[in-house]
């Protein structure tokens, strides 16, 4: 197998523009296999991909599973050593694959390596575990030696590379994200048990963030920032509860509970139904997963 032939892009898509997903294809080496995983029954885009890009397949799951069990589902069908998980809305610097094959064929220890952004320095895409405070915190690597490579703890989900090799079986996250903190918690599994998670300089991306949503998500704006409000809060105490455990995690979010239920009141009695709503819906997510609840919430019907 060339080294071409051992590296899939699994991309996971849920109803995205026709736009992002085809810049997305076309910053992609056409000699690499590429897998769309459409977290719903029916890819819009399908024949006219098809048209476009013959090394690309397609699959639906037939619902919205989320990022983690998305990727889950399409790396299950996967026959390379080799996967690089992309957002849809990510955009890959022309020497991206080149310099992956480069690393591929050089550095044999790593379970993942992280891409890094290639002009954006207002958000970095790696950092550590802070073992005092049970935290994460980012580390700006653009000032260190150019093509450098870093050991860290955890890098981002939107552009990671993985090493299948080092997994014993394809269900990699965590299904009980939906999402947030999916990328997290695998890394932290990842580095619980020794192994090695590494940012490269070489591996440069455009990151353009939250562009991948669908076209009609301009009349749906509130509905999906409750969405993600819910969400965020609900995997923050899901990931703070599996890794540190229910105690820690009741004290990290018990002041972020309280505060929620405190400004959706506020806002309630206000009349400010926007804010109201980020609040409770904040405030819902942190109680559900207290209670155990599973992560179910969905804004946006997934029927289609």
């Amino acid at each position: 197998m060339s080294d071409n032939e051992n590296l899939t892009v699994v991309i996971v898509t849920y109803r995205t523009s026709e736009k992002v997903i085809l810049d997305c294809l076309k910053s992609i080496d056409p000699n690499i296999k590429i897998l769309i995983v459409e977290n719903s029954k029916n890819f819009v885009h399908e024949k006219m991909v098809q048209s476009k890009f013959s090394n690309v397949k397609i699959l639906c799951t037939g619902e919205n599973l989320g990022y983690g069990k998305g990727n889950n589902f399409g790396i299950k069908s996967v026959e390379t050593d080799y996967v690089l998980i992309l957002n849809p809305d990510v955009i890959c610097e022309l020497d991206l694959f080149n310099n992956i094959i480069d690393v591929i064929n050089n550095i044999h220890d790593f379970t993942i390596i992280g891409c890094q952004y290639a002009y954006d320095k207002t958000f970095m895409p790696a950092g550590y575990f802070d073992k005092r405070k049970n935290e994460t915190f980012k580390k700006d690597f653009m000032d260190n030696k150019i093509n450098s490579l870093h050991e860290v703890d955890w890098v981002t989900g939107c552009s990671m590379l993985i090493n299948l090799k080092k997994f014993k079986d394809k269900e990699i996250f965590d299904k009980n994200f939906f999402l947030y903190f999916e990328e997290i918690d695998l890394c932290k599994s990842i580095i619980n048990r020794g192994d090695k998670i590494y940012t490269s300089d070489k591996l440069k991306i455009h990151h353009l963030s939250f562009k991948s949503s669908i076209d009609k998500i301009e009349n749906e704006k509130h509905n999906i920032n409750k969405l993600r409000e819910w969400h965020w809060m609900w995997s923050s105490f899901y990931f703070y509860k599996k890794n540190y455990g229910y105690f820690y995690a009741m004290i990290k979010m018990n002041g972020k509970l309280f505060k929620s239920l405190f400004k959706t009141l506020f806002y309630l009695i206000t009349f400010q139904k926007e804010l109201k709503d980020k609040y409770f819906y904040r405030f819902l997510g942190i109680l559900n997963s207290m209670l155990f609840r599973p992560s179910s919430f969905r804004s946006i019907d997934n029927n289609n």
